[in-house]
C-alpha cells in the first residue's frame, strides 16, 4: 500500500508542477509582456506622424513656413512713404516740448522766445535739431529723414515770427 500511496504522491507532485508552471507562466506573460506590450503600442500611437498620411506635400511645406515665419520685420528708410508735414513734424516728435516751453525750450508760438533763435538763420535753427542742443536730443537718424525735420523746423519758426520758405525736398534716386 505504501507504494501505491507513494506513487499517487509522484503523479499529484508532478501535476501539480505542471500546474505550477502555467501559473509561472501566466505570470510572467501578464507581469511583463503584456505592460510592455502595452507600452509599445501606447509610444507608437503618441508618436505616429498623422501629417504623412492625410495632408499633401505642398500643404506640409506650407504649414512648416507659417511655423517657421519672422516674426516681425524692420525696415529702414522707406523710399515709398510721403514725406511728413511740418506740422505733423511737430505734433510728433517737437510738441512733447516745445507745446509747454519745458526745459528751456522755446514755446510754440512765443514770438519773444522764437526771436533770438530765428535771427540765427535757418541752418543754425535745423543744425541744432539735427545734432541736438541743450536738453533737446539729436532728432537726425530717427524715423523721420533730415528733410522732414527740416520741414518741422521751418513750421515752428514760422509760428514764432520767421517767415522760411518751405524746404525743398531732395531728389529721390
Amino acid at each position: 500500500m505504501s507504494d501505491k500511496s507513494g506513487a499517487h504522491a509522484q503523479h499529484e507532485a508532478h501535476a501539480g508542477g505542471g500546474l505550477l508552471s502555467i501559473r509561472l507562466v501566466a505570470t510572467i506573460f501578464f507581469a511583463l509582456i503584456l505592460p510592455a506590450l502595452a507600452i509599445i503600442l501606447l509610444v507608437n500611437v503618441v508618436t505616429r506622424d498623422y501629417t504623412k498620411t492625410s495632408v499633401s506635400q505642398a500643404a506640409q511645406e506650407l504649414a512648416l513656413a507659417q511655423r517657421i515665419q519672422k516674426v516681425g520685420s524692420i525696415q529702414l528708410g522707406s523710399a515709398s512713404h510721403e514725406a511728413k508735414s511740418g506740422e505733423d513734424v511737430f505734433k510728433a516728435r517737437c510738441s512733447a516740448c516745445h507745446a509747454a516751453g519745458m526745459l528751456g525750450s522755446p514755446k510754440f508760438g512765443d514770438a519773444s522766445a522764437w526771436g533770438p533763435r530765428i535771427k540765427s538763420g535757418f541752418d543754425s535753427l535745423w543744425n541744432s535739431a539735427l545734432h541736438g542742443k541743450g536738453n533737446m536730443t539729436p532728432q537726425s537718424g530717427g524715423d523721420l529723414t533730415d528733410f522732414e525735420i527740416a520741414r518741422g523746423v521751418v513750421y515752428m519758426a514760422n509760428a514764432g515770427g520767421a517767415k522760411f520758405p518751405e524746404p525743398v525736398a531732395p531728389e529721390k534716386k
